[in-house]
């Protein structure tokens, strides 16, 4: 019975994206693919974007993310199974959107290490350029670290106060954590081409304002790994925490030789999750830094998370701010 009302919610939503389309595209909206920030290694690629039906005016502009921000991210009309050209050099690769018009796809390239662009195009949209992190195969040391309440202070359980900040709000209104841009950093001065993932349960839907976020406040750019925003195709909505579980085998499998630094926050789901990561997989996880929220934060996250004892052979360091996490890694050696 669970499962049946499950299944029928997806293709209730998929009927209502089905008609908005149709309506949009009556009404003179075009597709555009809305790029995303995506990393790989030199022999393959993780493309990211989305695609959207925005007005001309929209879908002609080198930058459409720059535009669509606040509640409009959650009223755009997702284009279900677009077919979206990837090029890259002087080779071409198509793949396809999913039914929330999220393109993630892995695609074979020929590249040096470092940032690098490749280019996005649907329909008859113009042209976007997606920056991609190439890993040299010599890095041994990267870092995945969540956002909300880790490196940006959102309130997120307070439904008013979470849905004033991202449906009519934009970037300005976020708080940093103090010291974690300088973490982050310190680290990547001290790890020479280290990726950033930036993995978190937010939805696809505001991606451009977390990036704006981040490069306002000095965070490295690295790729956000988010989820789609509504009905899946097995349950009503989506499932956070199997979102981050499974994108941390995702990483520990496509780079085996890195272990990663996990940032995350004692207020939800963080230490669980890194904790049976780093059981699962312990040669992937150098330690796991935890973010403590403040007593009043932690009544807004519905209390401190208390895990049991971690059977992880990485060291587990506890702060407040970047900076108590930067000088215990310090002694630790990591940083």
């Amino acid at each position: 019975m669970s499962a049946l009302r499950l299944h029928r919610a997806a293709r209730i939503d998929d009927a209502f994206l089905d008609w908005r389309a149709r309506r949009g595209r009556r009404n003179g909206l075009q597709a555009t693919v809305i790029p995303y920030t995506g990393y790989g290694s030199t022999t393959w690629v993780r493309v990211l974007g989305r695609v959207l039906l925005t007005k001309p005016e929209l879908a002609q502009t080198a930058a459409p993310a720059q535009r669509v921000r606040g509640w409009r991210s959650f009223t755009s009309i997702p284009v279900v199974a677009a077919q979206v050209t990837v090029t890259v050099g002087d080779q071409t690769h198509v793949v396809q959107a999913d039914r929330g018009g999220v393109v993630d796809a892995r695609i074979p390239v020929d590249l040096e290490p470092g940032w690098q662009q490749i280019t996005l195009q649907t329909e008859d949209s113009r042209p976007v350029v997606e920056n991609v992190f190439v890993v040299a195969p010599t890095v041994r040391f990267g870092v995945i670290s969540d956002i909300d309440d880790t490196v940006m202070v959102t309130a997120l359980p307070r439904p008013f106060v979470a849905a004033w900040n991202t449906f009519v709000l934009d970037e300005h209104a976020r708080t940093p954590v103090p010291g974690m841009a300088v973490l982050f950093e310190r680290l990547l001065r001290d790890h020479q081409g280290a990726p950033v993932i930036y993995l978190s349960t937010g939805a696809w839907n505001v991606a451009p304002t977390l990036s704006r976020f981040l490069t306002r406040h000095l965070y490295p750019t690295g790729a956000l790994l988010l989820t789609d925003w509504g009905p899946t195709a097995d349950r009503i909505f989506r499932s956070g925490q199997a979102h981050k579980a499974d994108n941390l085998r995702r990483l520990a499998k496509e780079f085996p030789d890195i272990k990663w630094l996990l940032v995350g926050d004692d207020g939800q789901h963080d230490e669980v999750i890194y904790g049976d990561f780093s059981s699962e997989h312990p040669e992937s996880v150098a330690a796991v830094a935890i973010r403590q929220l403040s007593p009043s934060q932690a009544v807004l996250a519905g209390g401190r998370s208390k895990p049991e004892e971690h059977e992880s052979r990485a060291p587990w360091v506890y702060s407040p701010d970047g900076a108590g996490l930067l000088g215990q890694l310090e002694e630790r050696g990591l940083a």
